[in-house]
Parts: C-alpha cells; structure tokens; sequence
C-alpha cells in the first residue's frame, strides 16, 4: 500500500516534501470527493460535483508536482 500511494503522491524518483503528509493528504482529499459526491446526490443537486471533480483534480496535480 506504501508503494502505490508514493507512486500516487509523486512524479519523481525521490520525493523532495514530506511522503508521509502527501499520502496522507490524498487519503483525505479522496475520502472527501467520494462524500461530497454522495452528499450531493443525495441532496439531488448533483450538478455541483464537476466542480468537486475539477478541485480534486487541481488537488492531485499541485501534488504530484514536486513544489520545493
């Protein structure tokens, strides 16, 4: 599991952040984009969760860029 989630959380052969936080962060922003989108379609508002797609998206790519 510790594995696929530095392959998910990094583009580069060795991280330059912390791993632990990363992975950590995926998790959270994961677990939050499979609520938010049960929570919508539950409210039957669901023409809300392209913009929770577009932030989870926007979340996973400042991620895997490697900021220093």
């Amino acid at each position: 599991m510790w594995k696929f989630l530095q392959y998910i959380t990094n583009n580069e052969a060795r991280s330059r952040h912390e791993e632990v936080f990363d992975a950590i962060f995926w998790v959270i922003e994961t677990l939050a984009l499979i609520l938010g989108i049960w929570i919508l379609l539950a409210k039957h508002i669901s023409e809300w969760i392209p913009f929770l797609v577009i932030e989870y998206c926007w979340a996973m790519d400042n991620l895997r860029h490697n900021r220093p």
